[in-house]
């Protein structure tokens, strides 16, 4: 039975989408237990701070060699091979040659990093104390190694989504935090703190077998080949050339945030990075989905250049995120402290931690709609073949985000680096905004702050009911209990967004209907999406 569904193969996209949905959402549920046990066992303290520090070099090798890679350019140059093979040699054997071009190259590049982590280590974490740099060298050797399995990995995940064989791409991520978290149950009790990162290893290496296991009954066979003047190989580099920009770019602003972060009180970084993980969730089940969904739509109005149709796609899918988002938001920014107490306020999860990362995640929660946007507007650029414009409007945000972080971190600490990233996130969307509109000559402005000013006058009313409700039911609710803050936030947030379905369907708001009619339906149909838009990545 789980040989079948791992080698199953989706005969639609919208049977593919629905697998990666479903698969995403428990990913994302296991990680939100995954930061639960890490708040419960040590706080926010200096092995947390330790531990996401050490995770930032590693996972800039493999953000920038494996995901770079895969996203821009093997999967579409793997599929046309594939696709003109009859017996299928010379796809895989294309599959070979990056599997072992990857794994020299990245077993050479963990190497080094395994040697100088002490130094690596120093350069990420410059305020750390002596301990808190030697608990972060040491996790950063071990974690080097995931980086490995996670490149091998990754490529067969590369293949199973060419060949459409989705089940096993999307339960991996499932698994990788699966054994994050049996470093911390399992191994930290039986050897100590370098537990954690080999729970990282241990993850990585579940990920690697299931996701091989599928690459092998797909047909796939291990040979040896290095053929460095390979064409394909070749043109795999080039496009993944601006991929690997962008990511870079999103991976200096992860660096130097860790870098400050680690200049303020012990308990920084882990805090950063507990709220960030929190407020992604959103993002991750709305925003990036629609944008993927609607991509196709964009690219096929963009051949035929119909501008009616696409700013009409864009316009709409601008809609649906924002009529999702916006209630979203106000739920974080109001229930702040009972999200953060319930999913993290346990055991060495101090009160201070909690209202340190509390605020943090207000503050990211002011820029949801922004992030949730800006993959919408950037695949808008992409399917008019202009990948320059927001790798330079995302340059901009970036620094002008790094020098907000720089003045805010003295007087606000952590909260600060978190108001400086909404501010990158808004800057970047305003400018992506009015450059999209420049070059579109116009938005569908006239829907879109119709609507806007119907569901900011639903939110107002929701913010209202939320904000009035959460004191008689801190009354009716102990909160001395985790249940008792679950009843109370989730009272008062389901009457929320009852209010604001409601006033939504009263004020006549398309998109309420649009959303009410998709659960008849499927929701989120993505009968367009290409196999090649769909890639997630470890998380």
């Amino acid at each position: 039975m789980f040989s079948k569904i791992i080698n199953g193969q989706s005969k639609t996209i919208t049977g593919a989408a629905i697998i990666i949905g479903g698969a995403t959402l428990i990913s994302r549920l296991v990680g939100l237990a995954r930061d639960r046990i890490f708040a419960h066992s040590f706080g926010a303290g200096q092995i947390m701070d330790a531990y996401y520090a050490a995770f930032k070099i590693p996972d800039l090798v493999y953000n920038l060699l494996i995901l770079g890679a895969l996203t821009a350019g093997f999967i579409p140059v793997f599929i046309k091979i594939y696709e003109k093979d009859e017996n299928k040699q010379a796809a895989w054997k294309f599959v070979n040659n990056i599997i072992n071009i990857i794994g020299v190259a990245i077993i050479a590049l963990c190497g080094l990093g395994i040697i100088f982590a002490p130094h690596l280590s120093s350069i990420i974490a410059p305020g750390f104390g002596e301990e808190a740099k030697n608990f972060t060298a040491q996790f950063t050797r071990i974690m080097f190694l995931s980086p490995i399995l996670l490149g091998f990995s990754m490529t067969f995940g590369g293949v199973l989504q060419s060949l459409r064989r989705f089940a096993a791409y999307s339960l991996a991520p499932i698994f990788y935090n699966l054994g994050i978290i049996a470093g911390t149950v399992i191994l930290f009790p039986i050897i100590g703190a370098t537990g954690l990162a080999w729970g990282v290893v241990l993850g990585a290496l579940l990920h690697f077998i299931l996701q091989a296991y599928a690459a092998r009954k797909a047909g796939f066979r291990w040979r040896w080949g290095f053929n460095l003047k390979d064409k394909e190989t070749w043109l795999v580099g080039k496009l993944m050339i601006p991929r690997a920009l962008g990511l870079a770019l999103n991976q200096v602003s992860i660096f130097v945030v860790t870098i400050l972060a680690s200049l303020l009180p012990s308990g920084s970084v882990s805090v950063y990075n507990f709220a960030s993980n929190l407020q992604a969730a959103p993002i991750g089940i709305i925003g990036i989905p629609f944008a993927l969904a609607v991509f196709p739509a964009l690219s096929s109005a963009a051949a035929e250049n119909n501008k009616e149709k696409f700013i009409q796609n864009l316009s709409s899918t601008t809609r649906q995120i924002l009529f999702l988002v916006i209630p979203c938001s106000i739920l974080i920014l109001l229930l702040r402290a009972q999200i953060v107490r319930v999913v993290l306020g346990s055991g060495a999860f101090d009160w201070n931690a909690t209202i340190a990362t509390a605020d943090a995640l207000a503050l990211f929660s002011l820029s949801l709609f922004s992030q949730s946007l800006i993959p919408l507007f950037a695949r808008a650029f992409y399917s008019l073949s202009n990948t320059k414009t927001p790798f330079i409007i995302g340059v901009i945000a970036e620094l002008i985000g790094i020098i907000a972080a720089l003045i805010l971190m003295k007087p606000l600490g952590v909260a600060g680096l978190a108001l400086a990233f909404s501010c990158a996130s808004i800057i970047n969307f305003s400018i992506l905004t009015i450059a999209l509109r420049q070059t579109l000559k116009g938005m569908d402005e006239e829907n879109l702050l119709n609507f806007i000013f119907r569901v900011i006058i639903a939110g107002i009313v929701m913010a209202i009911i939320v904000q009035i409700l959460k004191y008689p039911l801190a009354a009716i609710f102990n909160q001395q209990y985790l249940w008792g803050i679950l009843g109370q936030g989730f009272i008062a947030g389901s009457a929320g967004l009852v209010i604001y379905g409601f006033l939504c369907y009263i004020l006549k708001v398309p998109e309420f209907m649009q959303f009410k009619d998709s659960f008849k339906k499927k929701w989120l149909r993505l009968k367009n999406v290409q196999p090649a838009e769909i890639m997630e990545g470890k998380e």
